[in-house]
């Protein structure tokens, strides 16, 4: 685990682990907002706050995923198949929001609907963090907003926590439009959670410490959500050593192309998943 020092200057908890996530993943970038500075809104944005109220907002939100299944599928998915898709590509990168600081310097920021916007053509998001929870020692207990908890377990809930304060809402607005219960949108829920810091931390090369703490994060009977974070090991034909997991939760893809599953998925086969994972490697 890495506690980070407070760089000269530094005002955020979160500054240095939104700018690392940058440079391993380009695709999002993620902007601090100071108290009084709005957050943005049309040329694309939506605010979480918009698609949790599960409005007219949502509607031109998933407009996108519709046209872009029309565009590369050339057919026309189910509403609750495009739903999906629009909450996964929100859900990804909000729950990284929460996630990377605590994984990069363990600091867990709390981030409201009201303060979170998106722009996923531009792959920008916008937070706003009022407060944090840190350990004992951390040089960020001197910040505002700083709230000390006692050790790691204690840690871990605080990201629990975070994370459901955020995406409860957001599933809410998206629940009319899913088809699904609630145990299956948590599930969707714990997916986001583990395979969004997977993939940072393999960009970062410390996928083996991922794996651990995803597993001390989501130990099971942690409600709301559903499960753990449910990895396992393959070996390839020469001994090779592949991590997997099996989601908790169904994207649904295979309703547009039923032989192009995705690898975490519990209907694609452990032979499936070697070849496919040999192949990536």
């Amino acid at each position: 685990m890495t506690v980070s020092a407070l760089l000269p200057g530094l005002t955020s908890p979160v500054t240095e682990a939104y700018a690392r996530l940058a440079e391993v993943f380009p695709g999002l970038r993620v902007k601090e907002l100071p108290e009084g500075v709005p957050t943005p809104s049309g040329a694309g944005w939506v605010g979480a706050a918009d698609l949790a109220a599960g409005g007219a907002a949502l509607d031109s939100y998933l407009a996108w995923d519709n046209a872009q299944v029309l565009r590369d599928h050339g057919q026309q998915a189910r509403p609750d198949v495009v739903a999906g898709f629009g909450l996964h590509r929100y859900a990804w990168p909000a729950c990284l929001l929460i996630t990377v600081p605590w994984f990069l310097h363990r600091r867990v920021p709390r981030v409201p609907v009201a303060d979170v916007a998106f722009q996923r053509a531009l792959g920008h998001m916008t937070v706003r963090v009022r407060e944090f929870a840190c350990l004992p020692g951390d040089p960020a207990t001197r910040l505002p907003g700083a709230r000390v908890v006692p050790d790691e377990e204690a840690l871990c809930g605080e990201v629990r926590a975070a994370v459901a304060e955020h995406i409860g809402p957001v599933l809410d607005g998206f629940a009319p439009r899913m088809r699904r219960g609630g145990r299956a949108l948590w599930g969707m829920a714990t997916d986001e959670i583990v395979e969004g810091l997977w993939y940072i931390a393999h960009l970062l090369d410390e996928e083996p410490r991922a794996i651990a703490e995803l597993e001390a994060l989501l130990p099971g009977a942690t409600k709301p959500y559903v499960g753990t974070a449910a990895f396992r090991e393959l070996t390839g034909p020469n001994g090779e050593r592949l991590p997997t997991r099996d989601r908790a939760s169904c994207c649904l893809f295979y309703t547009l192309r039923p032989k192009d599953t995705c690898v975490t998925c519990p209907r694609t086969r452990d032979a499936d998943r070697v070849a496919r994972l040999l192949q990536t490697a």
